[in-house]
């Protein structure tokens, strides 16, 4: 796998699911990574894991979902490190309460997951870009979701919030490809995360069981672990995928093959 020594790379809700896999990935490969999570415990136990010794891992406690927070994470990020080079949004919030229709949905929840999942994205790029283009180039990769193709019933602003992700994807390509910054998104299928496993609803006893029913509705017969999206994104991060902008990978088991894929 490509190295990214001397790189810094923030990963916006990188403490657990597939942003921890994510930031451990780039710290393996030789990153400055610069963690942004609300979780200050699994923050913590993430520098311990990886070993932050050596300084070039930086956790930042701050809620994406705000200008404060993404401001604040830019500025200690470049502060700490001297520029950005890889932005991975990542942060994403899909409470069991959301799982309603439009008619039903408070407006206060619609307003937060929007926030946290969409709005996240326009303002990690409105204070990123411009150290980016500083260093001559960078790439901003998205955790979009299958949601964002194809919808399921009652998550009226979670698939609204994955379908403009990929839209911006495609709209900050055009835009900033003229300062060889990249642009591209990931469509994960049902990832075995804290996020699937608090969404699911199980107790403990039937998460097992909710797991593996998720999995039989992908093709390949199983839900995917965090490090297969993580690899992914590490490549389109890298050089050899220089020639891709404007584009979303789905790592998905197959969901999107198989078509109309959710109940």
């Amino acid at each position: 796998m490509e190295r990214f020594d001397g790189k810094t790379v923030i990963v916006t809700g990188g403490a657990l699911g597939i942003g921890g896999a994510i930031s451990r990935a780039f710290a393996r490969q030789g990153a400055n990574v610069a963690v942004m999570d609300v979780n200050e415990e699994a923050g913590a136990a993430l520098l311990k894991d990886i070993d932050a010794a050596d300084d070039r891992v930086l956790f930042v406690a701050a809620d994406a979902g705000t200008d404060e927070g993404c401001r604040l994470t830019v500025e200690k990020t470049v502060a700490a490190f001297g520029g950005l080079d890889i932005l991975i949004n990542n942060v994403g919030i899909q409470p069991p309460a959301s799982y309603v229709d439009a008619v039903e949905l408070p407006e206060d929840l619609w307003d937060r997951i929007l926030n946290v999942n969409l709005k996240s994205r326009f303002l990690m790029a409105k204070h990123g870009i411009p150290h980016m283009r500083e260093a001559g180039g960078g790439v901003i990769i998205s955790i979009a979701s299958v949601q964002g193709l194809q919808s399921m019933n009652n998550v009226a602003a979670y698939a609204a919030s994955k379908g403009g992700d990929l839209s911006l994807t495609r709209q900050l390509a055009i835009d900033f490809a003229p300062d060889n910054i990249r642009v591209l998104s990931v469509n994960p299928g049902t990832i075995d995360t804290p996020l699937v496993r608090a969404s699911s609803g199980a107790d403990r006893t039937e998460l097992e069981s909710a797991l593996a029913d998720y999995g039989r509705d992908h093709p390949i017969g199983r839900v995917g672990r965090p490090e297969e999206i993580a690899s992914v994104v590490l490549f389109l991060a890298g050089d050899g995928a220089s020639f891709m902008t404007g584009e979303s990978v789905s790592v998905d088991g197959g969901l999107m093959a198989k078509g109309a894929w959710a109940d």
